[in-house]
């Protein structure tokens, strides 16, 4: 398995995971199937530009994209030592082989590089999987947000998640 930071030619092999796991996961991310297939491909390249405020990082098998996760930084000076974990997802046939957790690992290592102290996310309440993971990574809940999302008029609480970068 290669991991490595997603550049704008990798727009089409993401856009079509990223879809995936919207449509196949709607409670897990906060972005729709519905708004997110109307976009011009322009707009996913434009996301993959290598930059400060955001990086992708995907996990690739050969030539196939089965897993992504990005990290986004925020830019006001009182909160710049903080980032989130966003669009985390992996291929459910790829589940079990360490991909999340390898993708975690590469995002975690790059956002202590950049000198983020302190990395946030958010995971569907109930999905033990996804919280055993980050919890195996380091990550502690601090709260638990109900009805942070709707899907189809249902709502879906966000577990609160974080972990500590500052060096020891």
């Amino acid at each position: 398995m290669d991991i490595r930071q997603l550049i704008p030619s990798d727009a089409p092999a993401y856009r079509a995971l990223r879809l995936r796991a919207l449509r196949e996961h709607a409670e897990a991310f906060s972005s729709s199937y519905q708004d997110d297939e109307m976009l011009p491909l322009s707009v996913t390249e434009k996301r993959l530009l290598p930059g400060e405020t955001q990086r992708f990082w995907g996990a690739f098998d050969g030539d196939r994209l089965c897993g992504m996760v990005g990290l986004e930084r925020e830019q006001r000076s009182k909160t710049r030592h903080k980032g989130k974990v966003v669009g985390m997802y992996v291929a459910p046939e790829e589940a079990g082989n360490g991909i999340g957790r390898a993708l975690l690992d590469r995002l975690v290592a790059e956002a202590r590089l950049s000198g983020i102290e302190l990395l946030v996310l958010t995971v569907t309440d109930g999905n033990k999987p996804a919280t055993r993971l980050y919890e195996r990574a380091g990550f502690h809940s601090f709260g638990v947000e109900p009805d942070a999302i709707r899907v189809d008029g249902r709502g879906f609480a966000k577990r609160h998640m974080s972990i500590g970068l500052k060096p020891k």
